[in-house]
């Protein structure tokens, strides 16, 4: 079957991906691995966060529990958030328990690579890159040399220690104070390990939040398109912020227009007014060139 879905992947987080593709003799792979349907109603949850971030819990372990295939694809190309049409949708719908163990003391792009590897093996996973130009957001400022007041550069080491994600046990919360800038600043982040971004609880439930702690500009960029935030398109950081910061960002999502007039009302700022207010950024229309990822082929697994 060929699927034919396309990924825009470089300049979000993927790993070299010609490079790697390229590398057929050479593929890292866990010395044992399982992979298991499940269909319970847990929570899916994982050793070290899946996201195209940093936070790692450093070993030889992998183990992924009840959770959808795509977010595996996701984990081994490190793409950021984001639908893929063109999948079928059991990628989406169904979710798998895969435990692998590597030799040594790999990193956490090591393990991506070997997920990839047991991807094709397991799920007879077949992909492809091609350049293309895609229409793009340039990520800007919208004041030179002015970030907004939700967002501090995070300039202390000792901010994160004890809370990342390097001295949690698997599956635990980590209890994280805000630094002492935050605290001037009224940022108030809530408990995320350092080095991610992602939604989290907002002040009303009809409200949409994203935070991040100690993540750079780029990444920030490369969340930005998301189904969450609206944003369809990927975002280029053009803002030229260099180091590490801290963020939080609350919005009204669109609300559908053809419901009740009390349920078409937004109660607060869109994404992009809050984007500008809140942050200091403002997206502007482009096209850029970009390494896509193609998927041609993906299929149920042989369990063992």
């Amino acid at each position: 079957m060929r699927v034919g879905l396309v990924i825009v992947a470089s300049w979000l987080a993927c790993i070299d991906c010609v490079a790697v593709l390229a590398q057929a003799q050479d593929k890292p792979a866990f010395e044992v691995a399982s992979v298991r349907s499940n269909k319970s109603t847990a929570q899916p949850s994982s050793r070290f966060p899946l996201g195209p971030g940093d936070a790692y819990v450093p070993g030889s372990l992998f183990s992924g529990t009840n959770q959808p295939l795509i977010a595996y694809l996701r984990f081994a190309f490190r793409l950021s958030q984001g639908e893929f049409p063109g999948l079928p949708t059991w990628v989406y719908d169904e979710n798998f328990d895969i435990v692998g163990r590597a030799p040594g003391n790999p990193t956490k792009d090591q393990m991506r690579l070997m997920m990839r590897t047991l991807l094709a093996d397991r799920f007879k996973l077949k992909v492809h890159t091609e350049r293309r130009t895609q229409p793009a957001f340039n990520m800007v400022l919208v004041r030179p040399g002015q970030i907004g007041p939700q967002m501090r550069a995070n300039t202390d080491d000792k901010a994160c220690a004890g809370s990342s994600s390097v001295d949690q046990p698997p599956g635990a919360v980590p209890t994280i104070r805000p630094t002492e800038p935050s605290l001037k600043s009224g940022l108030q982040l809530p408990p995320i390990l350092c080095g991610t971004i992602g939604q989290v609880s907002a002040s009303a439930p009809d409200q949409g939040r994203i935070a991040g702690r100690r993540v750079t500009v780029e990444r920030i960029a490369g969340f930005l398109k998301n189904p969450f935030t609206g944003v369809d398109r990927p975002v280029l950081d053009r803002t030229g912020l260099t180091g590490t910061f801290d963020f939080s960002i609350e919005w009204s999502p669109e609300r559908d227009t053809t419901g009740p007039p009390d349920q078409a009302v937004a109660s607060g700022p869109g994404f992009l007014e809050a984007l500008q207010k809140q942050l200091g950024f403002k997206l502007v229309a482009t096209t850029a060139p970009a390494e896509v990822l193609v998927i041609d082929h993906i299929e149920h697994p042989d369990e063992n």
